[in-house]
């Protein structure tokens, strides 16, 4: 694998934990939010992963590739599920949004999961972010050795 490859890799996986910070982001902002313009109580969301191949950067002429056989994967978000949980029901019957128990419906949302996978998130990013700086220094150092 030539240093396209690893970098590009590196960069689809900081996306990816970007897009899924975002969403871990919406889920804890909203863990208070009853009302919704599609109806009801927020639902919390998830993001779900894909394996792909990753995309050829192009090539310029006369560069060979580095292991041509050798398969490698790459990652891509393929959508943005709904938790199917049930909501948290709340007795608060004073509450606008209450139903006629004087219960009210609650995001499903745990605090607690949602900053553990903010953490593994953050965590994949950085392992990335590590990847990428060390295969530029890597193709640094060959670029010295063959002057």
């Amino acid at each position: 694998m030539g240093f396209d490859g690893m970098v590009q890799i590196s960069a689809d996986g900081m996306s990816a934990q970007r897009f899924r910070l975002n969403v871990i982001a919406s889920n804890l902002a909203n863990q208070n939010t009853t009302r919704t313009p599609e109806g009801g109580a927020y639902r919390r969301r998830d993001v779900v992963f894909q394996a792909t191949p990753p995309q050829p950067a192009e090539k310029t002429a006369g560069s060979p590739a580095i292991n041509p056989g050798m398969q490698t994967m790459s990652v891509q978000v393929v959508e943005v599920i709904t938790d199917p949980s049930p909501l948290v029901m709340k007795y608060q019957p004073g509450h606008p949004d209450a139903n006629s128990d004087g219960y009210v419906a609650y995001p499903n949302i745990n605090t607690f999961e949602e900053m553990v996978n903010m953490l593994s998130a953050t965590r994949s990013y950085e392992a990335n972010a590590t990847i990428m700086k060390n295969s530029k220094e890597m193709a640094d150092k060959t670029i010295d050795l063959l002057k």
